[in-house]
């Protein structure tokens, strides 16, 4: 039935819940689907340190793609790695100078490194039990894969406050002066910051893997600004009514009551009568 189709879809309020539980809805719909020929993953701004969690709760039959499209992981290992061509390590010293209340880290794959965490931020990471270490300028001189700017955690692990806004967005702008054009800088949430290279996108990632699958439709599903290129360029877009550009795409039900189901059980049919 689904066996043209490729669905890649964002991880965080898309397929979870705001909560960060997942539906129950999501998981039963995403086994019927792949049951019934289609292939599924998740195309996420998150590492394989910060998706490993939840990597057993959510099937899939394709290719993870994390980092916004800067890497893969198929059968074990990462694929298709893209390394940020600068050395951030300059950059780093002047935004922990300039903006004091933010927290930087370097990520690979398989590792994050912290740059001067506040309490709360190293707190979460040694709970967490995800890998990562203190970032040391005399040790680990790269080569990296992403840089991630985050608002302290306030007990939260993905906070999406408006309070500290206008501070990200002078982060944001120093960023954008800071890289010129050699590097890709934007806004996950009001108060996180990716940047990565501009040879890597959510969008990129999953033609990339279209066309490696040999899949006629492809179908994405997504909630952010930094999602907004893949559902632009995807044969049919999708968003939870709740989502932030959900005035831009065609709406499903909220992403806490099953957003994803939605779109298996309501959407994909219309479409291949279509």
């Amino acid at each position: 039935m689904f066996s043209d189709i490729l669905m890649t879809v964002d991880f965080d309020r898309t397929l979870t819940a705001p909560d960060g539980s997942i539906p129950e809805r999501n998981i039963e719909a995403i086994r019927y689907f792949m049951e019934n020929g289609g292939s599924f993953t998740v195309n996420t701004g998150r590492s394989y340190v910060s998706f490993l969690p939840f990597l057993q709760r959510v099937p899939h039959n394709a290719p993870l793609l994390l980092m916004n499209g800067s890497a893969g992981f198929d059968n074990g290992k990462f694929v298709d790695v893209q390394y940020l061509p600068v050395d951030v390590w300059p950059t780093a010293k002047r935004v922990a100078e300039e903006f004091p209340g933010v927290n930087l880290e370097f990520q690979n794959p398989d590792v994050h490194y912290l740059v001067n965490p506040s309490d709360a931020y190293a707190a979460y990471y040694k709970e967490s039990g995800f890998p990562h270490e203190l970032a040391d300028p005399e040790i680990h001189r790269g080569p990296f894969v992403k840089i991630g700017v985050y608002g302290d955690l306030q007990g939260k692990a993905v906070p999406h406050e408006q309070d500290e806004k206008p501070l990200f967005d002078r982060v944001e702008a120093f960023l954008n002066r800071e890289f010129e054009d050699k590097l890709v800088v934007f806004r996950a949430t009001p108060r996180i910051i990716n940047v990565h290279t501009k040879e890597a996108s959510k969008l990129q990632a999953a033609k990339k893997l279209q066309e490696k699958l040999g899949k006629k439709i492809l179908v994405c599903v997504g909630d952010e600004g930094n999602d907004i290129p893949m559902l632009e360029g995807a044969d049919f877009a999708f968003c939870p009514s709740d989502g932030a550009v959900a005035d831009r795409f065609a709406n499903v039900c909220p992403c806490g009551e099953g957003a994803i189901a939605d779109v298996i059980y309501k959407e994909l049919p219309k479409i291949l009568k279509g």
